[in-house]
């Protein structure tokens, strides 16, 4: 599991709650004067995911003001870049007599090094926050520092791509060992990188090996998209990027990975977790094989029981075995 540490004002008396979040605040971006209207019983919940010199923290909390004044960033300032992709409730940030607006799967963007005011909405806000050394975003910091304060679509394009894998790994930190931790530190600068290269219309400005891995995340991105389509070669996913296969090769060979591994595992996973999934007990599993690119039965039973020692109508019988174990005696799954 990834380096993580848990805070929750629950944890807290009432009364020391709101100081406790500010300073909470304080440790995870930057000192900062921080105002709620609920600060008499205040609910917050975070958690901080070291990835070396990168943090991601998936949060919750009631309304909030934050502001960061010249004062404050006179007496500490770690020249941190911070984003937050929003996930549920709204916000608003002024700065530099500019004001913008942020809703649900906007990324807003700041920096320690200059002052804003920031307000939640009255409903509590669920968020994953990113704080990235201004030295790990590759770009000229008079450039990067143009972006800070935009709104950014997780929606669409690298915006996307970066929402995904915020929400991916705060969603499942139990998958990757403690060293993993610099490598997606540095899958997630990349993506930053890229994110304000698109904003600012200045993808020329990126070193060349932060644009090879992350036109390889686009292209796992795509690949995922498309994993139910029998004709997903080398050859289209290549065309689709507007690079030669040989290109595309020598993207996945940098990961000690080929093009056609890389489906094959997707295609596995993705037929696994439907296989174990009570929701989906009624689907055959040749239909289950043909979902996700598989129209053989046969050269799927070989390539799953390879992939997880078992064949897929066995992986489904366990799966059925271990919900009745977990089901409260003498009660089936429509009792009440």
């Amino acid at each position: 599991m990834l380096p993580e540490s848990v805070f929750k004002t629950a944890d807290l008396p009432v009364g020391d709650r709101f100081e406790a979040w500010t300073q909470r605040m304080g440790r995870t971006h930057a000192p900062m004067q921080l105002a709620s209207d609920r600060a008499a019983d205040y609910r917050a919940h975070q958690r901080m995911i070291g990835l070396g010199d990168v943090t991601v923290w998936p949060a919750t909390f009631d309304h909030l003001v934050f502001r960061r004044t010249p004062k404050l960033i006179r007496q500490s300032d770690p020249e941190v870049y911070h984003l937050s992709l929003l996930l549920r409730g709204e916000g608003a940030a002024a700065w530099d007599r500019q004001e913008a607006a942020y809703r649900v799967n906007d990324i807003h963007t700041n920096c320690s090094s200059r002052s804003y005011e920031i307000h939640t909405g009255a409903d509590p806000v669920s968020l994953v926050g990113v704080e990235i050394p201004r030295s790990l975003v590759a770009l000229p910091a008079n450039r990067a520092d143009q972006v800070i304060g935009s709104r950014i679509s997780g929606r669409e394009g690298v915006g996307a791509l970066l929402a995904q894998f915020l929400v991916q790994l705060a969603s499942d930190t139990g998958s990757y060992q403690p060293s993993d931790g610099p490598r997606l530190g540095t899958v997630l600068a990349d993506l930053v990188t890229a994110v304000f290269a698109g904003a600012l219309d200045a993808e020329a400005l990126l070193p060349p090996e932060t644009r090879g891995r992350t036109l390889a995340l686009r292209i796992k991105a795509f690949i995922r998209r498309n994993l139910g389509d029998q004709e997903l070669t080398p050859a289209r996913i290549a065309a689709a990027h507007h690079i030669s296969r040989s290109h595309l090769y020598r993207l996945f060979q940098a990961e000690g990975l080929t093009v056609a591994s890389y489906i094959r595992d997707q295609r596995l996973e993705n037929a696994r977790r439907d296989l174990a999934d009570p929701a989906l007990r009624a689907t055959p599993v040749h239909a289950v094989a043909a979902r996700w690119g598989f129209p053989r039965a046969a050269e799927f039973t070989r390539a799953f029981r390879a992939a997880h020692g078992v064949p897929p109508s066995e992986l489904r019988r366990q799966a059925v075995a271990q919900e009745r174990e977990a089901r409260p005696e003498g009660r089936g799954p429509c009792a009440n």
